[in-house]
């Protein structure tokens, strides 16, 4: 059995190094690497779409970077238990008519003990932007250390 540490229960520490490495493997826009950090039979809800498996992860993952180009992602922690996480996330894309959106959300995840999520619920809310408007400028891939998060953005 695969392990993706850090393990629940999370310490304030671990939570934010789970949230961040969340972050990082999603701005691979690399769907199977990140379907490797759920359980074989997650579910999820994105929006109003319903998933269940990696498989399923993998196919939607494909099909949203296909869609989103450019995409950028930031996450921050909103509040953390036992084996449960919340998330605020924003990120930022274009579609290829060139349009420009930040898409604004909630993710509430439940892990199990190796630290793979088998849980995910994400609520979502899009804004057209101006490129202009865009807050999130770094080459494509893990946002730099020294780019500022959500907070320090005033998101």
């Amino acid at each position: 059995m695969a392990t993706k540490p850090p393990l629940p229960p999370f310490t304030h520490e671990s939570a934010v190094e789970k949230v961040r490495g969340a972050e990082n493997g999603w701005n691979s826009r690399d769907p199977h690497t990140v379907s490797l950090v759920y359980t074989p039979d997650s579910v999820w809800r994105n929006r109003a779409e319903f998933l269940q498996g990696r498989d399923e992860i993998v196919a939607f993952l494909t099909r949203k970077w296909q869609r989103e180009q450019d995409y950028r992602l930031i996450k921050e922690l909103w509040a953390f238990e036992g084996n449960r996480i919340a998330v605020r996330f924003a990120y930022e894309c274009h579609d290829d008519s060139g349009n420009w959106y930040r898409s604004y959300g909630n993710e509430n995840w439940e892990f199990d003990d190796d630290g793979l999520m088998r849980r995910r619920i994400a609520s979502i809310n899009d804004l057209r932007i101006e490129e202009s408007e865009r807050k999130f400028h770094w080459p494509l891939g893990p946002r730099p250390d020294d780019h500022p998060g959500l907070s320090d953005l005033g998101l």
